[in-house]
């Protein structure tokens, strides 16, 4: 396919076609083709949209936060049946009314503070001057699927944002009132019984039988389908299987030689220049300028104007001559010059020497061009002889041979990049599993490209649907979970019966005692060390610190079991250390209360500008089908 594209553009068919179509859109536009009939925008907050592309790269990379914290993929149905795609829709709804708000009120920083703020971002550096390099940010962004306006945009956005914020919080400060309550509410200290109702405590179940399993099977269909599973072949074609070869050395020299002057540092000088009419006023200005006076002061006495050339190479002085007579003086000299524009008096004040780069300087990194681009060329020429032979009906194999490339064979593999053991497959990436599991049983995909100047293509050679395993193959994990559900039931029982008396009005002691169960005793468990008692669970904890004195309550134990509990006595901390933790927590409590008031005041901007959301669009970008909800003729409305 791409050798046909490559072919078919270069004839002069194509010549004439995008002819006709340059002609077309000069003479009618090309807004006029789409006017009235297609709109992309997911988001419209008042002057703002946001297009299906720019709204799939922020789901992409939320979602790709995620797979790195769980360290798997996450296919896109399941994030967006986990309401990943809806909850990245909102967001960007609110954040964009945020923004379109502070446009409405005037807070929009100058052009020269957002170019200022781009520039100290080190990821636009060029490798080897170690200086902003707008080749360098234009290709980060198109790597990145942005754009250079895009991306100004959200520069100037989170500027005006955190210009709003730090006013906010300008002398912010929560009343010692509030303070004191929080900390009455953190170093408050409680005491609870706890009876533990654990597996030796009850009746230990049967056996399961396999009816009794096949119905928990049934019942747990959905959680123990396995995905559907692919054999694949697959062919890669990257820089790192090239061998390096030697450097062009004639290569180095030319990029030397074309990058020596911009990665060079020039001389620079600061040069004061004063026009003079005539050789007479000339003469006046260099002997006042030897008794030290200002030269702004003298210019000013004669009608005219000092111009200062602060540290500025030769090529920044717009008379030619006076700037080849300035850099050829000394630092401190005063000299007339007849300059293009007329006869004045230069007076150099200060020399700051240039540096011209050696190639040794940076030999490495031109080394390390060469190779990368010879690599890719390499790379390039292998990647056409397979299309060209997989063009001409070749199999992925046989295309592969021709090329001179080896076919990786990957075992059985879930679109979640996961073996038929659940481990993950190295070396398998999103697009390739997305190309993968996209063909039938036997099919091939065209050449890829993966990024990173790698391409890869693939073949499906075996398909295994999704299936419950048998229950020979699963019985003893499966027979350990009955066992546990049972368990389960039978404590959660127990406990339950056991609070019921407790509730009742008889003692924990005697309940315990009853049940051939003891009581232990949690003390000074406080809000701010409680999570770290290893005897008591996160739910143990929740209903400890909810009720007040004399409650009793169940709960799930930290390990497997069920706790019967009695909050025995609430006790608040000393003035002395309440007074200490109240003027502790201020600043933490001003900087929540600060960001309570940003989320608020980012509810206030979405409901003042009311956005516009396409759901159904949303989905789409996805490669969703649309949601339920939106079917039968839905229209696009403001979001809620």
């Amino acid at each position: 396919m791409l050798a046909a594209i490559r072919a078919f553009a270069k004839t002069w068919v194509a010549a004439v076609l995008f002819g006709i179509l340059i002609i077309s859109f000069a003479l009618w536009g090309i807004r006029d083709v789409f006017r009235g009939r297609i709109s992309d925008a997911v988001i419209v907050a008042g002057s703002r949209t946001m297009n299906s592309a720019q709204y799939k790269r922020e789901f992409d990379q939320q979602k790709s936060r995620l797979e790195q914290q769980y360290g798997q993929p996450i296919p896109t149905e399941v994030a967006s049946a986990n309401g990943l795609d809806t909850q990245v829709l909102q967001g960007l709804a609110t954040r964009e009314s945020f923004a379109e708000l502070l446009r409405k009120i005037g807070l929009q920083p100058s052009d020269k503070l957002v170019v200022a703020e781009i520039e100290k971002i080190p990821a636009f550096f060029d490798q080897v001057s170690g200086r902003f390099d707008k080749k360098s940010y234009a290709q980060r962004l198109a790597d990145n699927g942005l754009t250079v306006p895009a991306f100004e945009q959200m520069i100037r956005d989170d500027i005006a944002q955190q210009h709003l914020m730090m006013g906010v919080a300008s002398g912010l400060a929560m009343p010692r009132a509030y303070t004191a309550m929080a900390a009455v509410y953190g170093l408050e200290n409680r005491d609870v019984a706890l009876i533990q109702v654990g597996p030796s405590s009850v009746a230990q179940p049967a056996a399961p039988t396999d009816e009794q399993l096949t119905a928990f099977m049934k019942e747990n269909a959905a959680q123990l389908l396995r995905p559907e599973f692919r054999a694949l072949s697959v062919v890669r074609f990257s820089p790192d299987q090239v061998q390096p070869g030697p450097v062009d050395e004639a290569e180095v020299m030319k990029r030397y030689n074309f990058r020596k002057d911009t990665l060079s540092k020039p001389e620079t000088r600061t040069v004061v220049q004063i026009p003079a009419k005539d050789a007479a006023a000339a003469a006046q200005i260099t002997a006042r300028l030897a008794k030290g006076e200002a030269p702004a002061a003298i210019a000013r006495s004669l009608g005219v104007d000092a111009i200062t050339y602060p540290q500025k190479p030769q090529s920044a002085i717009p008379d030619r001559k006076v700037a080849a007579a300035a850099f050829q003086m000394k630092q401190g000299q005063v000299q007339t010059v007849q300059g293009d524009l007329g006869q004045a008096v230069v007076r150099v004040d200060q020399v700051v020497p240039g540096h011209e780069v050696t190639l040794a300087e940076i030999r490495p990194a031109l080394e390390a061009e060469v190779r990368k681009d010879a690599a890719t060329a390499k790379v390039d020429a292998l990647s056409q002889t397979y299309d060209d032979a997989h063009a001409k009906g070749a199999t992925l194999a046989e295309a592969a041979q021709k090329a001179g490339v080896p076919v990786i064979s990957i075992p059985p593999v879930a679109k979640q990049g996961l073996d038929q053991q659940a481990k993950p497959v190295p070396g398998l990436s999103q697009k390739l599993l997305e190309t993968a599991f996209s063909l039938p049983a036997g099919g091939e995909s065209e050449l890829v490209d993966a990024g990173n100047g790698e391409y890869f293509a693939v073949r499906v050679e075996k398909v295994i649907p999704p299936a419950v395993p048998p229950l020979a193959e699963i019985k003893p994990q499966l027979t350990k979970a009955w066992t546990m559900r049972e368990l389960a039931k039978r404590m959660e029982a127990k406990a339950g019966e056991l609070l019921a008396r407790v509730k009742k009005g008889e003692s924990l002691d005697a309940v315990a005692a009853s049940a051939g169960l003891k009581v232990t005793h949690l003390t000074g468990l406080s809000r701010q060390t409680a999570a770290q008692n290893p005897a008591a669970s996160q739910e143990v904890l929740a209903n400890t610190f909810s009720g007040k004195q004399g409650d009793a309550f169940s709960a799930r134990d930290k390990e497997f079991g069920y706790v019967v509990g009695k909050i025995e006595s609430v006790k608040i901390a000393d003035a002395t250390a309440l007074a200490q933790a109240a003027e502790q927590v201020r600043p933490q409590m001003s900087m929540a209360f600060l960001r309570e008031l940003e989320e608020a005041a980012r509810d206030g901007a979405r409901a003042k500008i009311k956005p516009r959301i396409d759901t159904d669009r949303a989905r789409a970008a996805l490669g969703l089908e649309p949601a339920e909800a939106t079917k039968g003729g839905a229209k696009p409305g403001p979001a809620k």
